[in-house]
């Protein structure tokens, strides 16, 4: 086999790129919550990077892109079990690939790593560790797994369906925030939620955060291109784009709202435009990306609202945000698909394509949701029979650090409280 080095170089660049979104999201959550949980938080992302890692390569990866079993396009077989064989041969349906198959693989594993390290998000400050790595490595090849091989395999059946997702909207963002919002269900409210204050106790690290996810962006939706062509380049144009408009859409609507502009909308409305133009990111044009990127900043605003009117506590907005976003971006793609003469994706209603396209990715939404969510709530439920899922009251209030890590992020941190500890002095202590 020969492969294109341009084409290898940029996805080599790209996986190495999305992989650097995990330690992104570690920080932008960490910032999120209070201190005494801010390392619990990072904690629990960057464990996602080995466990994984490691389920992908034994069998997650297999079961997403192996040989379709039965040819009903809901499940790969066990062919490519310890990525057997990819080293000279390609993967099922990729034999175009002008990348090895080894580099295809792996690029995908930085997806499969970075989908359920966003579930963390809405169950912060009460999930025991050892819960969330039995849950997040049972779903990662329950649920991610097949729903990976249903959109991205050319067996898979939303495939063969014609419903278009670039880069994830379903795979990654519909699916985390279903699983999201079905284990904050089970796992309950954070004790004190309704009456106590729980600021973000850093949004600097936040803000940090929010941009090595913007950065990793690119390498999330261009790198999808599989090669170094004009068609990463209009999603990588898109993607910048949509995340802008997400922006000032989110703070436009902040603004009218409570009058004021925040750092945190500013964030959350960014990542929600990424979210939004995920599924869409070389399948329209700038313009439309503006429209995508603008509706998602303002409904992801209203869908965090969501959260109080139905009093389920996710805690850092990953349903608001994520699920929301994700479903905005993957229907309003059956609206703004515009078939290029780069021959990539097809019209939307917008460019004579009638609703069959958005049909297609109705379809697609629905049955991302009803199986993740579904067999999340399972999943959870069979957790927290068998080991908890949360945390003793104790070491709630303690604070996650302590009391599963034995570590603190700030030693002058009031552990009852998690804010900072007030100083008694800022004199030099004597040497004597």
């Amino acid at each position: 086999m020969t492969f294109d080095t341009g084409d290898t170089a940029w996805v080599l660049t790209a996986a190495a790129v999305v992989l650097f979104m995990t330690p992104g999201l570690a920080l932008f959550y960490a910032g999120m919550v209070r201190a005494k949980h801010a390392l619990a938080m990072l904690m629990q992302n960057v464990f996602a990077m080995g466990l994984i890692t490691v389920l992908w390569v034994l069998v997650g990866c297999s079961l997403a892109f192996g040989t379709d079993v039965g040819g009903a396009g809901l499940l790969g077989g066990l062919d490519l079990v310890g990525l057997r064989g990819l080293v000279d041969a390609p993967v099922p349906g990729f034999e175009a690939l002008t990348i090895p198959p080894l580099l295809f693989v792996g690029y995908q594993m930085m997806f499969a790593v970075i989908t359920p390290a966003l579930i963390t998000g809405a169950t912060a400050d009460r999930l025991r560790f050892g819960a969330y790595a039995a849950f997040v490595g049972a779903w990662s090849l329950v649920v991610y797994a097949p729903v990976a091989h249903w959109v991205f395999s050319p067996s898979g059946w939303l495939y063969r369906l014609g419903a278009l997702d670039f880069a994830g909207g379903t795979v990654v963002h519909v699916n985390a925030g279903a699983a999201a919002l079905a284990l904050v269900l089970v796992v309950g409210r954070r004790r004190g939620v309704a009456g106590e204050a729980m600021p973000a106790h850093s949004l600097p690290l936040t803000l940090l955060g929010t941009g090595i996810l913007w950065f990793g962006w690119f390498g999330f939706n261009a790198g999808s291109a599989l090669g170094a062509n004009a068609v990463a380049a209009v999603a990588l144009v898109n993607t910048q784009v949509a995340a802008a408009a997400g922006m000032l859409g989110w703070l436009a609507l902040e603004r009218a709202r409570t009058g004021s502009a925040t750092t945190l909308g500013a964030a959350s409305g960014a990542v929600a435009g990424l979210v939004a133009i995920t599924p869409a990111a070389a399948f329209v044009g700038p313009l439309a990306a503006i429209a995508i990127g603008a509706a998602a900043g303002g409904l992801c605003l209203l869908g965090v609202r969501l959260k109080h009117r139905f009093r389920y506590d996710d805690a850092l907005d990953v349903v608001g945000v994520h699920l929301v976003g994700g479903v905005v971006g993957s229907l309003l793609l059956g609206v703004f698909a515009q078939r290029t003469s780069l021959g990539v994706g097809a019209d939307g209603l917008l460019f004579g394509g009638g609703v069959a396209l958005l049909g297609r990715q109705l379809v697609a939404v629905a049955a991302t949701f009803a199986y993740a969510f579904g067999m999340s709530l399972i999943l959870a439920k069979a957790v927290d029979a068998v080991v908890g899922l949360r945390v003793p009251a104790d070491d709630e209030l303690a604070g996650l650090d302590v009391s599963l890590h034995g570590e603190r992020a700030y030693h002058d941190t009031d552990a009852s409280t998690g804010r900072a500890a007030p100083v008694a002095s800022m004199a030099v202590p004597s040497k004597e």
